[in-house]
């Protein structure tokens, strides 16, 4: 893989919250050694780290603000970052301080994205990211979701939902879909 100086690493969510009961079986348990495999990688080349933190309006969530949860796991909590961005929806580009201002100030147009939920919040940010022009990879590997329920008693597994995740971000052009092993040879 290529990527330039600019390159900039989106992690999503890595919130002590994910750890709760509340959400049910996961996959991938290697998601938060990834994460920091990309993380010091990142560090070390000096190249651009953006946190992100989902600070839940949910009554009851683990990741609310004010909860032990809503705080980030310890891999990635002392992480050397040049932007923290908070949120209250599923992509990182609706939250505060404004993601894509900040992006384009810089002239960055290349995205790794990883994080937590492969679903939900990685997969909007890597969409959107891709609708607004930007380059951007998902290192499948460094994410990880849960087991969920849908409509008519429909159930997906975590490893099903992340394949899904795959083909819909791969598949459609939003994302190349790659290992962290990719990432980091390039």
């Amino acid at each position: 893989m290529d990527f330039d100086d600019t390159a900039a690493l989106i992690v999503i969510d890595v919130q002590q919250g994910f750890d709760d009961p509340y959400w049910g079986d996961r996959d991938n348990p290697d998601a938060e050694a990834n994460i920091a495999r990309l993380v010091q990688a990142w560090a070390d080349a000096a190249r651009p780290i953006v946190l992100v933190r989902h600070d839940s309006r949910e009554p009851g969530s683990p990741l609310r603000p004010g909860s032990p949860g809503n705080a980030l796991k310890p891999v990635v909590a002392d992480a050397p970052h040049d932007l923290f961005v908070t949120k209250h929806v599923n992509s990182a580009f609706y939250g505060e301080p404004d993601l894509t201002a900040w992006l384009d100030e810089r002239g960055i147009r290349q995205l790794v994205v990883c994080g937590i939920q492969t679903n939900q919040c990685v997969e909007t940010t890597a969409r959107m990211g891709g609708n607004l022009g930007y380059d951007v990879t998902l290192p499948i590997d460094a994410t990880h979701t849960f087991d969920m329920a849908g409509p008519g008693g429909l159930r997906l597994t975590a490893a099903e939902l992340a394949r899904a995740t795959a083909v819909n971000l791969d598949g459609g052009g939003f994302a190349r879909v790659v290992a962290t092993d990719d990432v980091l040879a390039g």
